[in-house]
């Protein structure tokens, strides 16, 4: 939780309201990372990815980089904080775009 929580301190708290997770032994402590920054974690069921959209869509673009069971180690810091970077400055599809694929908008008929 610790690294977990060093991360999310760099966060606005206004962006830091919850987490959805998935049940890996990683969230383990995920009551001692709520009481240390303040976010709320929720897990989503077995077997529902959709319960978790955003983290599925993140890992689909992180396969394009890194497939799956491929072996972190190998890489740099320096590597894996640019494969990030690129991820993270992405520009990405919203509610409110024009061009979002499910057809909502803001404007009234």
């Amino acid at each position: 939780y610790q690294a977990f929580a060093r991360k999310f301190r760099r966060v606005p708290a206004i962006w830091r309201k919850t987490l959805t997770y998935d049940r890996g032994t990683e969230m383990a402590e995920h009551a001692r990372l709520t009481d240390k920054v303040g976010i709320k974690v929720y897990f989503g069921d077995p077997h529902s990815p959709w319960q978790r959209a955003a983290c599925e869509n993140t890992n689909g673009l992180i396969r394009q980089y890194l497939p799956k069971s491929t072996d972190l180690s190998t890489f740099s810091q320096k590597t894996l904080t640019a494969i990030a970077e690129r991820l993270n400055t992405r520009p990405r599809k919203t509610m409110n775009s024009p061009a979002a694929s499910c057809g909502v908008s803001n404007t009234q008929a």
